[in-house]
């Protein structure tokens, strides 16, 4: 099993690295993204905001996926997308369609100079060309099974499988 906060640490040195003198932004997809966006914002000191994003309304499924509160929250965007550098954060990848949606969110702001993808765990089973440039781990997972990840009172990640 994955340890999602090892994988947060591999995680967190590839943005250092990757963004190393780049102004970037970071976006978080709620909700698991945005808690991981926090994280990464506040370890690697940014000064620039952190945005978030729902990508509820762009997906594919919306009208046969049940929404819970927390996955519909409102985008909020504290600064110009147009031309910026962002770095995309989602929880764990699998088929592409919520990366998808949250481009299609994203691009209703402006238009980016460059958009990076950062995924805690990449489970494999991509249904559209979408590849994380960050990845903290990848743990290949059939269909039948999914990931629950959360987050601690104390901040920390947890991960199950289900």
């Amino acid at each position: 099993m994955v340890d999602p906060e090892t994988s947060y640490g591999v995680l967190l040195e590839q943005i250092r690295a990757g963004i190393a003198g780049r102004d970037v932004r970071l976006v978080g997809i709620h909700s698991g993204g945005a808690w991981i966006a926090e994280r990464l914002h506040r370890d690697l000191g940014l000064e620039a905001p952190l945005g978030t994003l729902s990508s509820a309304f762009h997906r594919d499924d919306y009208g046969k996926r049940r929404y819970l509160p927390a996955e519909s929250r409102q985008t909020e965007l504290p600064f110009d997308v147009q031309d910026a550098d962002l770095v995309l954060v989602d929880d764990i990848l699998y088929t592409g369609r919520t990366v998808r949606a949250a481009l299609n969110e994203l691009f209703d702001y402006g238009r980016p100079n460059r958009v990076e993808l950062a995924v805690l765990i990449d489970r494999g089973g991509r249904e559209l060309p979408i590849e994380a440039r960050y990845c903290g781990a990848v743990h290949p997972l059939g269909p039948e099974a999914s990931f629950e990840f959360s987050r601690e009172a104390d901040g920390r990640f947890a991960l199950r499988l289900a």
